[in-house]
């Protein structure tokens, strides 16, 4: 791992990236007033364990740190604990079931292509630019109903909200807190209106789209309130997209890494989904959240009181020793590899299948389309400068994508 932290200058951010880890799987930080977890199977307990370890956070973070304009989390599925947790995410399975999924095949693929044609006609390539974030944006604003076209905006709603290089703390200054507050309530509040208008376009209107799923769903006989129909809507148009982004970014990495892993999977395509998911396990996309103890919890030998945020590493956990042999090295080899990148649990990532189908379709295609995937070593690769993201804010490449 030592020559990919100095091959492409990691950001210390990303301290995961800078050696394995050698303190407590669980450790205190009076500093941030946070408990952290960073080993494997005290993760796999906390996943496992949501009546201890509620995902209900807001609960524990200190009333001057939540905004108070009318901000809500109604509806945000990955805030929600068990029964209600539950009932919402049956609204949306449905769109996301294996057959579903895999009838996007050719949808997917034809708006690779289309993105790489385009990305010919021009004097560079970048991955990210041109391909791992136009993607999979297209693909779940058609699945909601939204324009496509309005990525650019979507874009910065999601630079704003999470690629930020911010600590995370429950105890900052008065001017940290209020400059945190603002900076992500202002695309915030612009992204619920936009959504908010398009949702009662669909309450006249409807369509044969997500939206309007959410917007005429019931749970327990009543209609969602539109506070949740945002939240949800928010919540898929974000997730949707910005897991496959840097998955496909960060596997391109690995095999730029490790040419010969590259030479192995363009001899067997099979292979693909393997070298997925490894990128997955050493680069995991989101690479922490939150949950919040409602009771005393005895955690990896320590005792964590109720009330108390913890903060899930789950890029760490990936690499811990006791789950995975030499997990500094990229080995699509490995069987099994059960990361936790997509989580575990009631709140496995919904959308997992999705993001694994595009990373194989845009994947195949680039092997065909590239004679070599290489960096181009008069660029520079950047890293999103974010604690709790792993992936890339450019990723150029050598050469351009051939017919």
């Amino acid at each position: 791992m030592a020559h990919i932290v100095e091959r492409y200058d990691v950001p210390k951010q990303l301290f995961w990236l800078h050696g394995p880890r050698t303190g407590p799987a669980v450790e205190f930080d009076a500093r941030t007033g946070m408990w952290s977890v960073y080993g494997y199977p005290e993760l796999q307990e906390v996943l496992g364990d949501p009546a201890t370890f509620s995902s209900d956070t807001m609960r524990v973070v200190p009333k001057d740190l939540v905004p108070k304009d009318g901000f809500s989390l109604e509806g945000f599925i990955t805030q929600i604990d068990p029964p209600e947790h539950g009932k919402l995410r049956k609204l949306v399975s449905s769109a996301f079931t294996r057959k579903v999924v895999a009838d996007l095949e050719p949808r997917i693929a034809a708006i690779t292509h289309e993105l790489l044609d385009a990305a010919r006609e021009g004097e560079r390539f970048e991955l990210v630019r041109d391909l791992a974030y136009p993607l999979p944006v297209i693909v779940i604003a058609e699945l909601l109903g939204v324009p496509s076209g309005d990525r650019a905006l979507f874009k910065r709603w999601a630079d704003a909200l999470f690629q930020r290089d911010a600590d995370i703390s429950v105890n900052p200054s008065p001017e940290e807190r209020g400059a945190a507050l603002e900076a992500t309530m202002k695309p915030w509040r612009e992204m619920s209106d936009y959504l908010a208008g398009h949702a009662a376009e669909r309450r006249g209107e409807p369509r044969a789209d997500l939206l309007t799923r959410l917007v005429e769903a019931e749970v327990d006989g009543e209609r969602l309130p539109d506070e949740q129909v945002v939240n949800f809507a928010i919540l898929l148009l974000l997730a949707g997209h910005i897991t496959t982004t840097m998955l496909l970014g960060n596997t391109v990495l690995c095999l730029d890494a490790f040419p010969d892993q590259q030479d192995r999977v363009r001899a067997d395509r099979a292979s693909v989904p393997a070298v997925i998911e490894e990128s997955l396990r050493l680069f995991t996309p989101f690479a922490l959240l939150g949950r919040a103890t409602t009771r005393e919890a005895e955690l990896g030998g320590v005792t964590i009181p109720a009330d108390q945020l913890v903060m899930c590493w789950m890029a760490a956990a990936n690499r811990d020793p006791r789950q995975f042999g030499d997990p500094e090295a990229f080995d699509p080899d490995r069987d099994p590899n059960p990361h936790l990148a997509f989580g575990r649990g009631i709140h496995f990532c919904l959308g997992a299948p999705l993001a694994r189908l595009e990373g194989r379709i845009a994947l195949n295609i680039l092997l065909d389309r590239f004679a070599v995937l290489r960096t181009d070593p008069e660029d520079s690769v950047e890293f999103i400068q974010a604690p709790s993201l792993t992936g890339l804010r450019r990723l150029p490449l050598l050469g351009k994508p051939s017919m």
